[in-house]
């Protein structure tokens, strides 16, 4: 999803002007933070002074800070909020997968949707996927992918620096739209959902943090350069994906790229879903399927309702929007300072609690911004 956010990062710029870069390179701390705090909910001191890994998962932080009223209730909160979120995100996969077919080839007499079912059964096999290996070598290529879209807009761009013009960075900002761009650059960084499994499965789980870090930076410095080439070159022409200003032969050669990254990277955030449920209904080992049927029972369920919602679900985007301001702000911002200020409060020095608490105004704004945004253009489609 962050490559498919990515591309909309110059259209950011088009709306944000000079604050868009400063958010980009804000948005990459803050959610580098965060990521770093949820990690450390997951450990407790022992009696030697030394950090043990007491929580496994994003439930069990929650569980524990809400035990004393309410023992399972922030489990399931954060389970259904996950889930929703990682089902939103596999049917964008396929609703921009058909999309992507659809603009590719135009003169096949074919339905946007056909061709989303289309997509949908290549993905057929993730039915199968039972190990995080499977998931994490189809990232890869995922990650290959990405990096030669990028390479292809940019090396294009590069080409166009005759044309380059810092007048094209706009003074003047729409509040909407300046909002618009501050969700598109803030959750193209966000991955906290996967952060928790991801550092478990780490043969030196000590590395996390500089991993961390190393990631966040280079993200923000690809970021920051494509999306500033980008705008450059095309200004106030910018479309909202940024693969529609290339030529006609560079934008299908791109759009296959893309089609091919969404279809890699829908396993990913369907197996962490299903994941999630199967634990919550056999309360075992996440990776250990002690009975095949009901796993593949509860991953052909899945797979068959990313499929009817994008098939039935009316302006799926002011929806994804919608879920996207209360789940994505939630599990990035809100949440992880929420817990980090409960379970460490102790312990956390004077600047280490106004840090979480920033974060936390700052999750709770953003999360109403977008929320009142996504909810007057439902009431402006549905008249």
């Amino acid at each position: 999803l962050q490559g498919i956010f990515v591309l909309g990062l110059p259209y950011a710029l088009l709306h944000s002007g000079y604050s868009g870069l400063l958010l980009i390179v804000l948005a990459a701390a803050l959610c580098c933070y965060t990521g770093k705090i949820l990690i450390a909910c997951l450990y407790e001191e022992n009696e030697d002074g030394q950090l043990i890994r007491v929580r496994d998962t994003y439930e069990d932080i929650a569980n524990d800070c809400c035990k004393k009223l309410f023992p399972n209730l922030g489990g399931i909160v954060v389970n259904v909020t996950q889930v929703v979120e990682l089902i939103m995100t596999c049917i964008l996969y396929l609703v921009v997968s058909g999309n992507l077919l659809s603009h590719s080839f135009p003169y096949v007499p074919v339905t946007e949707k056909t061709w989303s079912v289309i997509a949908f059964v290549t993905l057929l096999p993730c039915i199968f996927i039972r190990t995080l290996k499977i998931v994490s070598k189809l990232s890869q290529l995922c990650s290959l992918v990405h990096f030669v879209i990028i390479f292809v807009v940019i090396t294009y761009c590069l080409t166009q620096m005759h044309q380059w013009s810092w007048a094209k960075f706009g003074l003047s900002l729409e509040f909407e739209d300046f909002l618009v761009s501050v969700g598109v650059i803030i959750f193209s960084y966000t991955s906290q959902i996967f952060l928790p499994t991801l550092e478990g499965n780490m043969n030196n789980p000590g590395e996390f943090r500089c991993m961390l870090n190393w990631t966040h930076f280079f993200a923000c410095i690809l970021k920051t350069t494509f999306a500033l080439t980008a705008f450059l070159t095309w200004g106030e022409k910018t479309k909202e994906v940024i693969t529609d200003n290339l030529p006609s032969f560079l934008e299908t050669l791109v759009n296959l790229c893309l089609l091919t990254k969404a279809l890699l990277s829908y396993p990913l955030p369907f197996f962490a879903a299903t994941e999630i449920v199967y634990s919550c209904i056999s309360k075992d080992n996440h990776s250990n399927y002690r009975s095949p049927l009901l796993a593949l029972t509860v991953r052909g369920s899945f797979l068959m309702l990313t499929l009817l919602m994008t098939m039935f679900t009316p302006h799926f985007a002011l929806l994804m929007g919608l879920s996207g301001s209360v789940t994505g702000a939630a599990m990035t911002f809100l949440l992880p300072s929420l817990f980090h200020l409960k379970l460490k409060w102790k312990k956390l020095s004077f600047l280490e609690k106004c840090a979480d608490i920033s974060v936390l105004i700052l999750g709770f704004l953003c999360s109403l911004a977008g929320i009142v945004c996504s909810i007057k253009g439902l009431l402006k489609v549905f008249g």
